[in-house]
C-alpha cells in the first residue's frame, strides 16, 4: 500500500518553521496537484504528501521523461538531445579541472540512460554508474554499451574510493536525503570532489512561471533547493561548498517546458499544451541575464563540494 510522506520539519535543517507557498501540478504523468512548502529557516522548498520510495516509480513511467527513455520525440526533446552532446563535454572538462585529473575513479549516481557515464568511460575514467530504473539501465546498455548497476549498491560501495562523484539533477529525487549525503562523504577520497546539479527556484525563470515552472516537476522532485539551503545541507554534514557553476542551457529547456504547462492551464488542457517558442526563449534569456552577475541566480546550479 502506498505511503505518503508529509513533513512537519524541514528535511534539511529540521526546523518546524515551515509554510505552504504554492501548489504545482504533475503535467507529465498523473495531472495531480501537490502542495510545496518552504522552510523559513534555511529556505528549502519541498513537496508535501509525495509517495514513499517503494511506491513512486509509476510517476516516472512516461515516454516524455527523457532521462529514463532517451526519447527524441517532440521539438523540446530533439533540442535537448542536440544540446546534450555539448554539455557532456563541458561536464567532463569541469570534472578534470576541479579534480586536477584526466583519469581516476568516478561514481555517477542516477545515471539515467548512461550518456554521461559512457562519456567519462571513453575518456579513460574508471566509472561506476548507478541507476534505479531497470528500463533506463537497459537503454544504457543498448544505446551506449555501458553496464549500469542498480542503485541499491550505493550503500555497499567501498569507502574513500572516488576522485569524483556526480549527481546531475538527482539529489532532488532522493528520499533518504541525509543518509545519501553522509554516504557520499564516506565514498569520497580526501581530496575528491562532489558535483551536485539541481534546479534553483530563486532563478528568474522560476519567478516568471510560478506554479507552472517545469523544474518543480512534482512529485518526482521531492526538494526544491535554493543556494542557501544547499549550503546548509552541505555544512551540516561536515562538507565544504567550494564553488558554484552555472548551467546556462537549462533556463531555455525549462522555459520551453514551462510554456507548455502554462498554455495547458490557460486553455484548460489535460496534460501538456503547446510551447510558445519565442516567449520561452526570451524568458530563458532573461533568466540568464539576471544570473550573469550572480551564478547563484542561474536556473540550475552545479555545486562543487569537498571534504
Amino acid at each position: 500500500m502506498s505511503q505518503l510522506i508529509h513533513y512537519t520539519n524541514c528535511p534539511v535543517c529540521d526546523s518546524a518553521d515551515i509554510k505552504n507557498v504554492l501548489s504545482a501540478k504533475d503535467y507529465t504523468v498523473s495531472n495531480k496537484v501537490f502542495v510545496i512548502a518552504e522552510c523559513n529557516a534555511c529556505t528549502l522548498r519541498f513537496t508535501q504528501d509525495v509517495p514513499d520510495a517503494a511506491s513512486i516509480s509509476p510517476y516516472y513511467k512516461s515516454e516524455n521523461y527523457i532521462s529514463h527513455t532517451n526519447t527524441s520525440k517532440g521539438l523540446i526533446n530533439r533540442l535537448y538531445q542536440s544540446v546534450r552532446k555539448r554539455t557532456l563535454k563541458q561536464k567532463r572538462r569541469l570534472i578534470e579541472k576541479a579534480t586536477g585529473l584526466t583519469k581516476g575513479f568516478l561514481l555517477d549516481v542516477g545515471s539515467g540512460t548512461g550518456a554521461f557515464a559512457a562519456t567519462m568511460k571513453e575518456a579513460g575514467w574508471q566509472v561506476t554508474g548507478l541507476e534505479p530504473d531497470a528500463d533506463a539501465r537497459t537503454v544504457g546498455k543498448q544505446s551506449y554499451h555501458i553496464e549500469l548497476e542498480d542503485i541499491n549498491r550505493f550503500f555497499q560501495l567501498q569507502a574513500n574510493r572516488y576522485d569524483a562523484i556526480t549527481m546531475w539533477h538527482v539529489l532532488e529525487h532522493v528520499h533518504d536525503l541525509k543518509d545519501y549525503i553522509a554516504q557520499l562523504k564516506l565514498l569520497l577520497k580526501e581530496n575528491g570532489k562532489l558535483f551536485i546539479a539541481v534546479p534553483n527556484y530563486t532563478s528568474k525563470d522560476a519567478v516568471i512561471y510560478g506554479e507552472q515552472w517545469a523544474a518543480y516537476d512534482v512529485p518526482r522532485h521531492l526538494y526544491h533547493f535554493s543556494p542557501q539551503s544547499m549550503q546548509v545541507l552541505v555544512e551540516k554534514h561536515g562538507l565544504k561548498l567550494l564553488q558554484c557553476k552555472p548551467m546556462w542551457y537549462d533556463s531555455f529547456y525549462v522555459s520551453m517546458l514551462s510554456s507548455k504547462y502554462k498554455n495547458a492551464r490557460l486553455n484548460d488542457v489535460v496534460g501538456q499544451g503547446k510551447t510558445n517558442l519565442v516567449a520561452s526563449f526570451f524568458n530563458g534569456l532573461r533568466s540568464n541575464m539576471k544570473a550573469m552577475g550572480d551564478v547563484k541566480r542561474c536556473s540550475s546550479v552545479i555545486y562543487i563540494i569537498g571534504k
